[in-house]
């Protein structure tokens, strides 16, 4: 097999002439390796390479799994491999080796997928963007002087270069469907519990985040999530399975949906006009394909859930932090912002961060009301298409203000008194401008997904997005299979990774 005929196969396809032995699992590994020693200094996906483990793997027989010999990528965080850091974009947690393979890779194993590495992510997978100090900025391979999305946007980028079909993500607040619509992917956030975070963590983010993987076909995405689905014993939430494994449920259209539609952000921040046309383009083929479509929104407090949304990171940042301090890291290897979040954390008492948990329930009732009246929400999944480098970031002199502040002692103290709240709601909306439609599904614990049915008049991919309620995978993963034979993607690649100019 060469490099062509292999960017021609998506996983499935792979797994299909590795059983019939018309390829092997070892040439697999090579073409990909190649690809990714190629894309390596031009996109900066890979953040670890594991290609000892792997041939490790290969060495002995492969478990008979539904990707048996695939090449595959784990995404560093949370995806927990023993013996290995699982750095989370991170100098700091470096020091934290876990001792335990995570229920999710052991799954991955399960499916006989051949992992020879870890994709790159922003420190803590706190943005939706990937440039972490530690390991470098990766870029869209649509145009590099841009951003792959984040916080899976190392996943994204290397399946965009042809490195792999499909890779793992993990999405708590919109870091599976954020790249993959900033890359021209498909891309589904599954309901909470749906996919275990055990044994290590009982709910990721307070339940807010979701494993799952980012693809270029969705029988890949459907195949893999019947894989990952299922509890593991200790969790703390169970799901029942689907009535039909979600491989078959996509070999049948989907029933007439009702599907309400809307481009507006919930801040109240500007939309780019790409964005707004991506949505109405998405409703006019649903339409033609026979959907009743309607604009209409869920009455959920935008400007509140983005507030309610940044007291993850208060809990969970001097959480991990801690983690990092006590297996011998210093405060100094993390990154300026982080360490302001940590401020801002330890000065957020139990009380403040239990009344937003507690808010949540707020937006996933507004969220349910809509779907008493439609099947699902269609939405753009990015304001704007793909941003260049830093343009998401705060200003220069706010950076530098908030860390004077910090190392003076002076932020903490401004955080406990209240004063800070002001700045704390500007940092919500500034690092959610350019997304802020992902995060009602993480926090009412609904599936998501990404659909690549958009391309900017520049040649940069927009995806919109669709939220379903919870449970209802099935119904994603229908309308997803109908709208990618109607309007095909698999082949869209950049011209540099196909041979073209």
């Amino acid at each position: 097999m060469d490099f062509k005929d292999y960017l021609a196969c998506d996983a499935t396809q792979l797994a299909a002439l590795i059983a019939r032995r018309e390829v092997s699992a070892h040439e697999l590994l090579a073409l990909a390796l190649g690809q990714l020693a190629r894309t390596q200094p031009r996109i900066n996906a890979v953040c670890r390479l594991m290609e000892a483990e792997a041939r490790a793997q290969l060495a002995a027989p492969l478990p008979e799994g539904p990707f048996a010999g695939v090449p595959f990528l784990l995404k560093d965080g949370v995806q927990d491999v023993a013996g290995l850091p699982t750095g989370y974009g991170s100098a700091g947690m470096q020091h934290v080796v876990p001792t335990e393979t995570a229920a999710i890779v052991r799954r991955y194993l399960a499916a006989g997928l051949v992992i020879f590495g870890k994709t790159n992510l922003p420190e803590f997978a706190l943005k939706g963007v990937t440039d972490s100090r530690a390991n470098g900025r990766t870029n869209n391979p649509w145009d590099v002087e841009r951003v792959p999305g984040g916080s899976s946007g190392g996943a994204a980028a290397a399946i965009a270069s042809g490195v792999l079909p499909m890779a793992a993500a993990a999405d708590g607040g919109g870091s599976i469907r954020i790249p993959a619509a900033c890359c021209g992917l498909f891309g589904l956030r599954p309901s909470r519990g749906r996919v275990s975070s055990g044994p290590g963590i009982g709910e990721a983010w307070f339940g807010a985040s979701s494993e799952g993987v980012i693809s270029r076909s969705v029988r890949d995405t459907a195949r893999m999530l019947d894989a990952l689905a299922g509890a593991e014993p200790g969790d703390p939430v169970v799901i029942a399975p689907p009535d039909t494994p979600y491989a078959q449920a996509i070999e049948r259209p989907p029933a007439a949906l009702r599907i309400g539609f809307t481009a507006a952000s919930p801040l109240g921040t500007s939309v780019h006009p790409e964005a707004k046309a991506a949505v109405d383009d998405a409703a006019r083929l649903l339409a033609a394909l026979g959907h009743h479509v309607e604009e209409a929104a869920p009455d959920v407090d935008g400007r509140l859930l983005a507030s309610n949304y940044l007291h993850i990171y208060f809990g969970q940042v001097p959480a991990a932090m801690a983690r990092a301090y006590a297996a011998g890291a210093k405060r100094s290897e993390f990154e300026p912002m982080t360490r302001i979040l940590e401020t801002l954390g330890k000065a957020t008492s139990a009380g403040t961060l239990t009344a937003h948990l507690a808010q949540w329930n707020q937006h996933a009732r507004a969220l349910a009301r809509f779907h008493q009246r439609f099947d699902l929400l269609l939405t753009p999944t990015l304001a704007h298409p793909p941003v260049r480098h830093g343009a998401g970031d705060p200003p220069p002199w706010q950076q530098a203000a908030l860390d004077v502040l910090d190392r003076s002692g002076l932020l903490s103290l401004l955080a406990r008194t209240g004063l800070a709240a002001s700045t704390v709601d500007k940092i919500a909306t500034d690092s959610l401008q350019y997304v802020p439609f992902t995060q009602l599904a993480n926090l009412t614990g609904t599936p998501a997904m990404s659909v690549p049915l958009h391309w900017t008049a520049d040649g940069l991919p927009l995806g919109v997005q669709f939220v379903a309620p919870f449970g209802r995978e099935d119904r994603l993963l229908q309308l997803a299979a109908q709208l990618e034979q109607a309007r095909p993607w698999f082949e869209r690649l950049p011209g540099w990774v196909v041979g073209t100019p």
